[in-house]
């Protein structure tokens, strides 16, 4: 039989029926995509764009007061009204020549004695400035670095000593600072006066004179630079440091194979007359120094009567109590010159480290252990209560079943005899 071979036709498209999502093409899915992720990213760029210009308008338009005094030579630039050039100064020490390459002012007086020094300010912006000048005592900031009160603090010790010389041109104020207005590139030496009290203490006493940028009423730009005074009183002197306030809080770990966090913090004080750097370790331990571990940290500076904080963790096992100390040992900073025996200080500490992760730990694999027994003899019970019933059932009384589970063998024999019918012995009577 001849056929006709089939025609080839076009395959024809038919409809996706109506809820069927239709595929597109990798190409296309891949274009799609990189037009949202290229548009979602011009608009996050675009948000950060606004959001930064928003807070650089608001920080020009409120004035931020910054935290710290940058003490030393750099220079330190300074934008006040919006639209207006920047205002760079810097002060720095010197004599009536110029700056002379020192970083601080360093002086080692006797009690009533006094030392004459000068510091240079130097207007290095594009406009005229307004600055104060002013000494303080010196601190510590949060983060160990030194500092100087801002203007309006009345000094106590070694700044008090301080007395400002004049300059031409410039304002005394009412407590001895100086308003200094420069000129572009326009430079000003303030002598500097020390004058040690006849009752002073022997040891340091530091200090600083500030130069702050002063700008107008309604908005005040609290940034500041200084020069570092290092005044030593000569005398006896005492070196030590010592930890107080000391705190431990222990963190257990939610897993139980490992160890949990005990949180130290301490505060280092300098209890002598001399500033000093400190080197500190804390270390705990459990019983028969069992687990021990400790922290260490370092403090750059510590000025005489003030203290810094040292915070860290240790890694320590859960021993149910952990004890140990706290060691302060301090160290001569820089070029200073210490004529006393270096004291440490310690301090003990002690924190209750209890396994709850262990404890839990336990109480579950115990409960299981538990739990599996009484399900075992639940189950055999369950069982022999069955055997009782299908012996019942087969006419074996249940009073002649032993009490138990188990049966002996002797008494499973006893049973079977009982229940089996006697059969009478076929006898033979023989002639």
């Amino acid at each position: 039989m001849h056929r006709t071979p089939p025609v080839a036709r076009a395959p024809r498209t038919t409809p996706a029926p109506r809820g069927t999502r239709t595929r597109r093409t990798d190409h296309t899915r891949r274009t799609d995509r990189t037009h949202r992720t290229a548009g979602a990213r011009a608009v996050r760029v675009r948000a950060g764009r606004l959001l930064a210009a928003g807070v650089l308008a608001a920080l020009a338009a409120a004035g931020v007061a910054a935290p710290a005094a940058a003490v030393g030579p750099a220079p330190v630039p300074a934008t006040t009204d919006a639209g207006t050039p920047a205002v760079t100064w810097s002060v720095r020490p010197g004599t009536p020549d110029g700056p002379d390459g020192r970083l601080s002012l360093r002086h080692v007086l006797d009690p009533g004695a006094s030392a004459d020094d000068a510091v240079v300010l130097d207007n290095l912006g594009d406009r005229t400035a307004t600055f104060a000048v002013y000494a303080g005592d010196g601190t510590l900031s949060e983060g160990g670095d030194f500092d100087l009160p801002p203007g309006g603090s009345t000094p106590a010790d070694g700044g008090a000593w301080v007395t400002l010389g004049d300059v031409p041109g410039a304002e005394r104020q009412a407590d001895g600072a100086l308003r200094v207005t420069l000129d572009p590139g326009a430079r000003a030496t303030v002598p500097v006066t020390v004058t040690v009290p006849a009752d002073a203490t022997p040891g340091d006493h530091p200090a600083g004179v500030v130069a702050e940028l002063v700008t107008g009423e309604g908005v005040r730009l609290a940034a500041r630079t200084g020069v570092r005074l290092h005044l030593r009183v000569t005398g006896e002197v005492t070196a030590a440091l010592a930890p107080q306030d000391v705190e431990a809080r222990w963190v257990p770990s939610w897993n139980p194979f490992a160890p949990g966090t005990v949180h130290v913090r301490y505060r280092v004080a300098n209890t002598g007359d001399v500033r000093l750097a400190a080197r500190t370790v804390a270390e705990l331990a459990g019983p028969a120094g069992v687990g021990a571990a400790e922290h260490r940290a370092e403090l750059r500076e510590v000025l005489p009567g003030q203290s810094a904080w040292v915070e860290g963790d240790l890694r320590v096992w859960p021993v149910v109590r952990a004890a140990g100390h706290v060691d302060t040992r301090p160290w001569v900073v820089g070029d200073d010159v210490v004529d006393a025996a270096l004291r440490t200080g310690s301090a003990s500490v002690v924190v209750w480290a209890v396994p709850w992760s262990q404890l839990a730990l336990l109480v579950v694999l115990v409960g299981g252990v538990v739990l599996v027994r009484w399900r075992r003899r639940r189950t055999a019970a369950l069982v022999q209560s069955r055997v009782d019933a299908a012996l019942v059932a087969a006419g074996v009384p249940a009073a002649a079943q032993p009490a138990g589970p188990e049966r002996s063998a002797a008494t499973a024999g006893a049973d079977d005899a009982e229940a089996t019918p006697a059969v009478p012995a076929a006898r033979t009577d023989t002639a």
